[in-house]
Order: C-alpha cells, then structure tokens, then sequence
C-alpha cells in the first residue's frame, strides 16, 4: 500500500503531500479529479513538460508566473508567439528559462489547434487514452496508455511528452484515480470520475 500522511484536518492523504504543505490543497482540490477544459488541459501538459528533470514543487510554486508568462495558456495567443515572444520568456526569472521547453509549448499549442480542427477538442481527444487500470495506485510512473499517448503525440508533432510524462499528466487530470488506498480523496475522485461526462 502506498504511503499515507496526515493532512491539515488529521485525516490521511497520499504520503507525496507530505514533502511540502502547499501540496495538500492541489492535491485535495486539482489531482486526480476529471478534466474536460481544453485550456486547462494544455496548461498542464504544458506544465508537466517544465517539471521534466525537475520536482512538482518547483513548478508548482511558479505556476502563477507561468500563467502570467504564456497568457493563461490561451492556444491561440500562443500558438502565434515571435522570436520577441522567446526572447521575453527566456529573460524571465519567474518561470523555468529552459529554451526548449519553451518552444516546445509554442509548437505544441499549434499541434494542438491542428488536433483541435481535426477531432473536435483538445478534451476529446486526451480522454480516448483513458485506461483500463489494474495496477495498485502510485505503482507505476509509465503505463500502456501513457506510451500509447506519447507515442501518438509525438507523430503528431509535439515536444517533450515523453511516457513518464504523460503518466503524470494523467494521474493530474483524473484519466485514471490514483490516489492511494486510505486516502481520504481516494473516494471523492472515483465519485468525481464516475459523474465525469467524457467528451466526444
């Protein structure tokens, strides 16, 4: 069984919230819970690439910056950045200044208008990678439908979504429920999971 730790209220939650007290409230309101909004989607896809060789923690704690930084992650006004757009975020101490990471998000945010033309939303597509899970929560940091979606996201063009990290972004946006057994949000999640109206 996955580590537990107590939370603020006493009752216990996933041990990873343990390293670090911001972690209780976007694990107790965000991770795991289902996700049908397109910006919000691309943000954390966007996101989960800045933590690559880095802990959530740092990128938690700037995400704000972030948000600042690429505009909400609104696709178009991404999607459409200039060399003038590089050259401010590579100067901007408040995000991680990693040069291809950011433009990996500028050339994702038009593979993602183009996926958007193509079948519907950003929503529809991510959610026809659900899996079926059976492993133990938190045993694993890749699984098939990671590979699958990695796999399929970089014939499609995309940058830095490697299986671990699509792994991550899919615990994040509550494709799969996996917070530990005894978690006092293991239940919520899987309520929250079966309300869920996919989107087609």
């Amino acid at each position: 069984m996955s580590t537990l730790v107590s939370g603020p209220d006493g009752r216990p939650r996933c041990g990873w919230c343990g390293d670090y007290a911001p972690f209780f409230p976007y694990h107790d309101h965000e991770w795991g819970f289902p996700v049908a909004n397109d910006q919000r989607l691309f943000e954390k896809l966007c996101l989960e690439s800045f933590q690559s060789g880095l802990s959530w923690r740092t990128i938690l704690d700037k995400r704000e910056n972030f948000r600042a930084a690429f505009d909400q992650f609104d696709l178009h006004k991404v999607a459409a950045y200039t060399d003038a757009d590089r050259a401010r975020l590579l100067a901007d101490a408040g995000i991680v200044r990693h040069r291809g990471k950011i433009d990996a998000v500028i050339n994702n945010a038009a593979r993602a208008l183009a996926l958007i033309d193509e079948v519907g939303s950003l929503a529809a597509y991510v959610w026809r990678f659900e899996p079926d899970v059976t492993a133990a929560p938190q045993s694993q940091t890749t699984s098939v439908a990671s590979i699958a979606l990695s796999k399929d996201l970089k014939k499609r063009g995309w940058k830095f979504v490697g299986p671990t990290t699509m792994f991550a972004f899919m615990q994040a946006m509550g494709l799969i429920n996996d917070h530990a057994e005894g978690c006092v949000m293991r239940d919520t999640a899987a309520k929250a999971r079966a309300d869920f109206v996919k989107p087609v």
